[in-house]
């Protein structure tokens, strides 16, 4: 059975940084591309970045140049790196296989951006 746990949340200030962290059980990122989401109040779970296999990447608009995806796959970990945070990134960040698998979703980590 996959699990997959997010850390890393918190509160931070606008214009801070924040790292999340995804330690999944088994190795199913070695296989699969991975992704990071997140669900702010009220909106629909979104994409934010994806990292392929073979380490191409792809990012959300609103986060360019601002957010970077990457992994440890010895760990089993994937990580979100989020700079220049604005009180638009406040949701709920939750990691899975890109396209994700409606079973992995775990319980997320909480980002609010706010001074």
């Amino acid at each position: 059975q996959v699990q997959l746990v997010e850390s890393g949340g918190g509160l931070v200030q606008p214009g801070g940084s924040l790292r999340l962290s995804c330690a999944a059980s088994g190795s199913i990122f070695r296989s699969y591309a991975r992704g990071w989401y997140r669900q702010a109040p009220g909106k629909q779970r979104e994409l934010v970045a994806a990292l392929t296999s073979g380490g191409s990447t792809n990012y959300a608009d609103s986060v360019k140049g601002r957010f970077t995806i990457s992994t440890n796959n010895a760990k089993n970990t994937v990580y979100l790196q989020m700079n220049s945070l604005k009180p638009e990134d406040t949701a709920v960040y939750y990691c899975n296989t890109y396209p994700s698998v409606p079973t992995y979703w775990g319980q997320g980590t909480q980002v609010t951006v706010s001074s």
